[in-house]
């Protein structure tokens, strides 16, 4: 009689910028509570902080079982598929892969290839193709975008650019954090533009939409939403050509724009996405403008985990860890997820260039915490429904000696706040208290 082959062990499997993981480790604890082996596959760029964070005691180095590095480029499109897929290919002849699930933009769509190959719950070959895709998702949601052109490389120098209306937003269509998109005023702005971008990238031209900032994140299984709420942002576009976030809202109560109601105007046109690109189970975040007439326009939509503190600020905003019913869907389990019953906000501060030397915050019980290449975030405590405006925590991204530059993308910031209060007025006083009792030192 043959041996019989041992069981593989069961494992899971994240994807995405370590950097992630950092922010969000209780993704860990969710899956080491269901007894799973953890498999962290990365971008090859993150193997430094993975080095670093898994040469101490924490989390990350107690409960990951394997890490591996996936070979691309941010700014070339599919590069990472087939590192990824190898890997993948790897991994199930060793493990029983009961799911996977991708935490970051980087990697959402080798990761969508890789559970539709092993038949687990996922986004949908078409979502996680059109959510890496910012002229993609201008092709299957016409009726919910600006007015764009997608422009190849090959065809920089014949693209009639008087045929805009201006003024555009130039995008390069396969990065992410708000890397390269710039706004332009005349044809002469776009052709200058056009030369500094890598020749090899794909770009999308669209029309500029004025209106306020706002995401919907929503919890998606077997195509049927199981909780969405609303984010407001604000960015650099007030000041600047740049369109990177400064700061995060989660609203606990009704926002109107010329008399519609933001939260039930969204989440509706969200559906409408969701049911365009054949979403079936995860997590999406897109992004909008709403005009002053009260009008929905997709900026896009990603198939991850909310980037920056957004998780927290869930946590902060619900009352539950977003976690859960993250890693519940991608192992097929019935989710729910509470609403917003206090209104949280995440404050990234702006900064003189110059090299920081250090930050401090004037505030009871509170400190900074610097959140070095090896550090995890902080964990968050929510508050009851009637307590005061609260504090939760001072982030230095920054380490001391570090060279700060302009804002360009989301990788420049360096000090953020997080805050939540029972209503919209108490939150505004906060945030004013709090950004008078932090002090950044940049020489």
């Amino acid at each position: 009689m043959p041996p019989t082959r041992p069981l593989s062990p069961r494992a899971f499997v994240l994807t995405g910028a370590f950097r992630v993981i950092c922010r969000n480790h209780r993704l860990l604890t969710e899956l080491a509570r269901r007894d799973l082996r953890i498999l962290v596959l990365c971008p090859d760029t993150s193997r430094a902080q993975v080095e670093a964070v898994l040469s101490r005691p924490g989390p990350a180095a107690d409960l990951i079982t394997e890490v591996a590095y996936a070979a691309g480029a941010m700014d070339r499109e599919s590069s990472f598929n087939p590192d990824v897929l190898a890997v993948l290919q790897d991994w199930r002849e060793r493990y029983e892969v009961t799911g996977l699930y991708a935490m970051e933009e980087t990697l959402v769509e080798p990761s969508g290839l890789a559970a539709d190959m092993l038949g687990l719950p996922s986004p949908g070959l078409r979502a996680s193709r059109a959510c890496r895709s910012k002229y993609l998702q201008r092709c299957y949601l016409p009726e919910l975008s600006p007015p764009s052109l997608t422009v190849p490389a090959h065809r920089r120098a014949t693209v009639d650019l008087h045929a805009l209306k201006y003024p555009v937003v130039v995008k390069p269509t396969a990065r992410h954090a708000s890397s390269g998109v710039l706004a332009a005023y005349c044809p002469e702005a776009v052709a200058d533009l056009l030369g500094d971008y890598p020749s090899h990238e794909t770009l999308l031209i669209e029309q500029r939409v004025e209106g306020q900032e706002f995401s919907v994140e929503s919890l998606v299984q077997h195509g049927q939403v199981r909780f969405a709420a609303v984010t407001r942002k604000e960015t650099t576009e007030t000041h600047g050509r740049t369109f990177v976030e400064l700061s995060h809202t989660i609203l606990a109560g009704p926002v109107r724009i010329a008399g519609r109601e933001v939260g039930d105007l969204l989440t509706e046109a969200n559906q409408r996405i969701l049911t365009g690109l054949a979403f079936a189970d995860g997590v999406t975040h897109s992004e909008w403008r709403v005009t002053e007439a009260g009008e929905p326009v997709l900026m896009e939509i990603a198939a991850r985990t909310p980037g920056d503190g957004i998780s927290l600020l869930y946590h902060l905003a619900c009352g539950v860890p977003l976690e859960a019913p993250i890693i519940g869907i991608a192992l097929g389990e019935q989710v729910d997820y509470p609403r917003p019953r206090r209104w949280a906000r995440q404050v990234y501060l702006e900064h003189q260039p110059g090299v920081l030397r250090d930050v401090t915050v004037d505030w009871p019980g509170e400190r900074v915490r610097w959140i070095g290449e090896a550090d995890l975030w902080p964990t968050v405590r929510p508050g009851e429904p009637g307590d005061p405006p609260t504090l939760r925590a001072v982030l230095a991204l920054k380490p001391p000696g570090a060279e700060l530059g302009p804002l360009t993308c989301s990788d420049d910031r360096a000090v953020t706040f997080l805050i939540d209060a029972d209503d919209e007025a108490g939150l505004n006083r906060l945030e004013e208290q709090v950004r008078a009792a932090i002090t950044l030192t940049v020489e």
